[in-house]
């Protein structure tokens, strides 16, 4: 569906919401049983996506200016059929938001054009950086400098939404010819098809397969001018940290909806005994939706640079996720054996509300960053 074939009524917001959702009550429902137990890729899916819209609603473009609120949105349409390939939407929107603060020319025009449709794919080789600026880990990747620009090198055990042709938003510490470091990092736009590039296959990831995530090996791969985000990197992370993990609720909306809407498919049967348990649809509904206007509205203003915004936004994703396995783990109790079967959708959403709750930024990730940043703005 073409948001442009549905009726003139429909404001260009709602248009879009409702040709992603068409897509992912279409395409993608027909081949979600194949991604989560097959570990099938559903690229035709996401670039039907990148098609219609939904991977460039968040970005400034030459007909309308950017809409957070829209992308996640969308995304929560995509994640409430299936959260691996709505995870997949937020990897190709943060490769995007990446690009376009970059400033970079050769990262913006045609290059970002063609990943805002979908026309090539892209994620996020950031969850080993985020946990570094959070001194949860060391960096993994080292970038030494030499004539026009970098060699790097290192491993990474895990990003999605990789494959031949694809490329990912990653990021590196500089180090000095005798490999210490310099005090700096750089970030820069990996193509998986560059000399020194090796992907390496994952084991089997709960509810994640079908996501095109593969360990990443480098050896003395160039990173030149055409490839650069950021040198030095940490302002460049403090200017988008906020519209990076913002970006993330859509998943746990879409994954909190589906679960909510899996107990009302079962309420004319069994509400006379699920009435007893907690975390009802109805009152789940009520702070999903409450959770969802306080985030679109934080979403109008994404690179808000004050820390206690960024803690709001902390926040509000860390209740998301806990609000994805709340919601899914009452799905199942609602649903009884039926749920129980591996063949429901209510089994695969309790292994993507877990997911939700562990990719990075994790719960404990968050909260250790919450009460960090707190610390920090706190009246001595």
């Amino acid at each position: 569906m073409n948001p442009h074939d549905l009726p003139p009524e429909l404001t260009q917001e709602d248009a879009l919401i409702a040709a992603v959702r068409a897509v992912a009550q279409g395409p993608l429902a027909d081949v979600v049983d194949a991604c989560d137990r097959e570990g099938f890729y559903p690229r035709a899916v996401l670039q039907q996506l990148g098609a219609l819209g939904a991977f460039s609603a968040h970005l400034d473009t030459p007909v309308g200016r950017a809409d957070y609120g829209l992308a996640i949105r969308a995304m929560a349409e995509v994640s409430r059929v299936c959260g691996a390939t709505g995870f997949m939407v937020w990897c190709q929107l943060v490769c995007g938001l990446y690009m376009q603060a970059s400033g970079n020319p050769a990262l913006n025009g045609d290059a970002l054009e063609a990943l805002a449709s979908g026309v090539s794919l892209g994620g996020t080789a950031m969850s080993n950086p985020m946990k570094n600026y959070a001194q949860i880990e060391s960096l993994l990747l080292k970038a030494t400098p030499v004539e026009g620009g970098y060699l790097v090198n290192g491993s990474l055990p895990w990003v999605s939404n990789l494959g031949a042709g694809h490329a990912c938003g990653a990021l590196a510490a500089v180090v000095d010819a005798q490999q210490a470091p310099v005090g700096r990092e750089v970030m820069f736009l990996l193509r998986c098809d560059a000399p020194g590039v090796e992907l390496r296959e994952c084991p089997s990831f709960s509810a994640m397969e079908g996501t095109g995530t593969y360990a990443l090996r480098l050896k003395d791969v160039f990173i030149g001018a055409d490839a650069l985000m950021a040198d030095p990197a940490k302002p460049f992370i403090a200017r988008i940290r906020a519209a990076f993990v913002m970006l993330q609720c859509g998943m746990a909306f879409g994954v909190a909806q589906a679960a909510i809407d899996s107990m009302w498919a079962v309420e004319a049967q069994l509400g006379h005994v699920n009435e007893f348990l907690e975390d009802r649809p109805d009152a789940l509904q009520a702070e999903l939706d409450a959770l969802t206007a306080r985030v679109m509205r934080m979403a109008e203003t994404p690179f808000n640079p004050s820390v206690d915004f960024f803690i709001d936004v902390l926040d509000a994703r860390a209740h998301g996720a806990e609000l994805s396995l709340r919601a899914a783990q009452s799905a199942l109790l609602h649903q009884g054996a039926r749920g129980y079967l591996m063949s429901s959708d209510v089994q695969r959403r309790v292994r993507e509300s877990h997911f939700v709750a562990i990719v990075t930024p994790a719960i404990k990730h968050l909260r250790k960053e919450i009460a960090r940043l707190s610390a920090e703005v706190m009246p001595s």
